[in-house]
């Protein structure tokens, strides 16, 4: 049997899917499964790293029964997972406690005390970003506070799709794009003391994986892992990427100034470019290769405010959200001018700003209906990514803008992100693009394409442009600055709202200080990234 196809891996916050492509991209087979989260204590969102590895097993197994195919068919594997978080291992290679998600918030008053200190700030012209309260580093230090005998243990830092590589080769690593979310120098993309210095880490020297490139080979499947997956032992497995990247590769975006939007549990928002660049507003991380820099703003205020909604309104019913959306798209077609609808802000589960924040309504009437705070849920989560891309767009040019996720598959929904991005967007007929970028990763590691620029260019998939029309334009940017001045008026009472402890409640704290940073609630967390005041 010709082996012909690749599979791609990527274990998200929710799902882990494993999808095997034809060489052009076209989906063959699929396999999903979900992992669950434990959350035992407060502020703790957390992988039993068992549970992972049988989860891909699983979806391997599913994808190759879906296709029809056995492991002789499969040319390559790559590897994707949700990013950021800490998977640890100790000195022999086994599991150290489990895995943290990127979810976590147990470090969130560590976090706090480097911003105050101006330790954040330290690191931004050596790495390139202020590290995340979920941060592989900040949760180390965190660790080493408040569980030595775990901090003293540890042989090797991975992260979660390096533990899902370990399991299918047996071989401990990580890729350049994982290693750039906490220990790399941002302008060498190499290994530097300096940051765990800094952050009192100087006993981690030692337990950072070995940094490949992306698509590098990163060891083959093993016997035992051939037996659990039903792939062929002595496939070739990549080195992969973090999973934002991965996902922009997948949409076709490999050249500076491919702008790639990601409307899912976090809104995703980066852009390649040739040259480093550090700012308030984004993180600046590796690219998938070196020479290339990956700029990124995000926040946890996307579609799955939508999600929430759909769990009131529609219980139990696996297609709530789609169904929701395709609720919204008829409305979304008129005129925005011709209707009121009110405004929303995205905040139910974090935001773009250091203070506590939380969703609210604003101009609700007795005249309106499900369908227009549906709308404005929508038009809320597009204004939020807006409000990053308008920081991204400091970088430097922006040669094109993709987006997937979010219902932006609906006309209605990609059209809406042209008129309130101001700019043409596509998208793309790849379907689980976060898996093909991993997939792709796979392809050049065993030949098949020189490098993944090639690899994207030899994809057979289609691209649908919307392009902004000026008169819903000239509309949404009259309502994204009502938007935004809503926001900056309720920054000073989102504190207080939660502060039940006195008569005084309600009285507005100052406004936060120069440094804003993005705020999880309750089981999420607070990072250093947002748009500043």
């Amino acid at each position: 049997m010709r082996r012909d196809f690749i599979i791609g891996i990527d274990c998200g916050s929710t799902t882990t899917k494993a999808v095997i492509f034809s060489p052009t991209g076209q989906i063959v087979g699929t396999g999903r499964s979900r992992v669950a989260q434990h959350m035992d204590r407060p502020h703790h969102v957390e992988r039993d790293m068992g549970e992972v590895w049988q989860g891909v097993a699983a979806t391997i197994r599913m994808a190759l029964e879906d296709a029809g195919l056995d492991g002789q068919a499969i040319a390559a594997v790559g590897v994707t997972a949700h990013g950021d978080g800490l998977f640890l291992l100790d000195r022999m290679g086994n599991p150290l406690g489990r895995g943290i998600m990127s979810l976590d918030s147990r470090a969130t008053d560590l976090h706090d005390s480097w911003r105050q200190r101006r330790v954040l700030d330290q690191l931004v012209p050596l790495a390139g970003q202020r590290p995340y309260a979920y941060s592989a580093n900040t949760l180390l230090a965190w660790i080493r506070a408040h569980e030595p005998e775990r901090y003293h243990a540890i042989g090797s830092i991975l992260f979660a799709k390096d533990w899902i590589r370990l399991c299918l080769t047996g071989e401990i690593a990580t890729d350049i794009t994982e290693a750039s979310t906490a220990f790399t120098d941002l302008h060498t993309q190499q290994y530097t003391t300096a940051i765990l210095d800094i952050l009192e880490l100087e006993g981690m020297r030692d337990c950072l994986p070995p940094m490949l490139d992306s698509c590098a080979r990163a060891g083959t499947v093993t016997a035992s892992a051939a037996a659990a997956t039903g792939l062929l032992a002595g496939t070739p497995v990549s080195a992969g990427l973090h999973d934002v990247t991965a996902a922009a590769v997948g949409m076709g975006h490999t050249q500076p100034g491919d702008m790639s939007l990601t409307a899912g549990t976090f809104s995703i928002n980066e852009v390649f470019r040739d040259r480093p660049v550090t700012g308030e507003g984004w993180a600046c991380r590796a690219g998938y290769r070196r020479g290339l820099w990956n700029c990124m703003a995000i926040s946890p205020a996307s579609s799955s405010n939508l999600e929430w909604m759909a769990r009131l309104l529609l219980p139990g019913n696996g297609e709530a959200t789609t169904l929701l959306m395709h609720e919204v798209e008829e409305r979304l077609t008129a005129a925005r001018q011709a209707r009121t609808v009110p405004l929303f802000h995205p905040f139910l589960f974090g935001s773009p700003y250091a203070a506590p924040a939380s969703a609210s309504f604003f101009g609700v009437q007795s005249w309106h209906d499900r369908t227009d705070l549906l709308q404005a849920m929508v038009e809320g989560m597009v204004f939020n990514h807006r409000m990053h891309v308008s920081a991204l767009c400091q970088t430097g040019p922006v040669a094109r803008v993709g987006i997937s996720g979010g219902g932006s598959g609906q006309p209605a929904i990609a059209q809406l992100f042209a008129d309130v991005l101001d700019m043409p967007v596509d998208v793309s007929s790849v379907r689980e693009a976060g898996a093909l970028g991993a997939a792709l990763t796979g392809a050049v590691a065993v030949g098949m394409q020189p490098d993944l620029e090639r690899a994207v260019a030899g994809l057979s998939v289609s691209r649908r442009t919307y392009a902004p029309q000026p008169a819903q334009v000239a509309a949404y940017d009259g309502i994204y600055h009502r938007y935004e001045g809503l926001a900056q008026a309720m920054r000073p009472f989102w504190r207080a709202l939660y502060d039940t402890s006195s008569p005084a409640h309600l009285r507005p704290e100052p406004a936060p200080g120069a440094h804003p940073a993005m705020h999880l609630h309750a089981h999420h967390a607070t990072a250093m990234g947002g748009i500043p005041s």
